[in-house]
C-alpha cells in the first residue's frame, strides 16, 4: 500500500495558554508553531508527496500550505472533514487545569474507548472516522500511484494519537500512552496483511530515505538493515 506521514499541526495560541480548542474557529499558529509547521515543511521537501489531505480547522490548513509551498510539484490538497478534531462539546474553549478537575477527566485518561464528551463526540467514533479516512485516502492514493505513493495527513493530536493505536493493532484505551507533539512527524505503511508503523512523534531527521516509497512486506527477522537514504 501507499505510505501516508501523519503531521499534526504546529503549536497554537490555545495550546500555548493551556486551553482546549476543539473545533473552534480562529485557532492560529502562533510565533512557534509557525516555526514548528516551517522546520516539519523543510523536512518534508526531500519526499516528493502526491498529496496533501488535511483537517478543515485553521491550524491545519496552515501547517499543510507551509509544507506544500515547499513541495517541488502540485501535490492534490484535499480537505477532509474526517480528519478535524474531536468535537469535544461542553469542554471545548475550556482551560485543561479546569478540565482535570472533572470526573470524566480520568475516565479520560484509563478508558477513552467508554468516553463520550458531554454534548459532543465520543473518542471510539472519533477514532472510527479518522482511522476510515486514512485508510480510504491511502487506498485511493495507491490505486491512482501505485505502491510507492506518499501523501500527508495534516491533523491534530488525539486523532493522529488514535490512528497510530489502530495500526499498532493497541486497544484505544492505552491510546494515552502515545504522544504526538505539536509538528511532529508520524509515518504508517498500510501493507497488504497489516500496517507497518515506521516513526512516531519525530521533530527532526531526515526524510529523504521516503523518496521512493515503502515496498511492504514480511518484516526482516532481527530487525533488517533499515530504510536506505536517497
Amino acid at each position: 500500500m501507499a505510505t501516508v506521514i501523519l503531521v499534526r499541526h504546529g503549536r497554537t495560541t490555545a495550546n500555548a495558554t493551556g486551553v482546549l480548542a476543539g473545533r473552534a474557529v480562529g485557532v492560529s499558529l502562533d510565533q512557534m508553531g509557525r516555526e514548528q509547521a516551517a522546520l516539519t515543511a523543510d523536512r518534508l521537501a526531500a519526499v516528493p508527496v502526491i498529496g496533501v489531505v488535511s483537517s478543515p480547522l485553521e491550524r491545519c490548513q496552515q501547517t499543510a500550505q507551509l509544507i506544500l509551498a515547499r513541495q517541488a510539484g502540485t501535490p492534490y490538497a484535499p480537505v477532509d472533514s474526517d480528519l478535524t478534531e474531536c468535537d469535544y462539546g461542553q469542554w471545548q474553549g475550556r482551560a485543561l487545569s479546569d478540565l482535570a478537575s472533572e470526573d470524566l477527566w480520568s475516565v479520560v485518561q484509563s478508558q477513552p474507548s467508554a468516553v463520550v464528551f458531554p454534548g459532543g463526540e465520543s473518542m471510539a467514533a472519533m477514532q472510527a472516522r479518522a482511522v476510515a479516512a486514512i485508510r480510504r485516502h491511502d487506498a485511493d492514493f495507491e490505486a491512482e500511484y501505485g505502491p510507492g505513493a506518499v501523501w500527508v495527513a495534516v491533523s491534530h493530536g488525539d486523532i493522529i494519537k488514535s490512528i497510530l493505536a489502530d495500526a499498532l493493532g493497541m486497544h484505544l484505551d492505552l491510546f494515552q500512552r502515545i504522544s504526538v507533539g505539536p509538528a511532529s512527524v508520524s509515518i504508517v505503511n498500510y501493507g497488504a496483511s497489516r500496517p507497518s508503523v515506521y516513526a512516531t512523534n519525530t521533530e527532526a531527521g531526515d526524510l529523504s530515505w521516503l523518496s521512493n516509497g515503502i515496498r511492504s512486506g514480511d518484516a526482516p527477522v532481527g530487525g533488517g538493515a533499515g530504510q536506505k537514504t536517497a
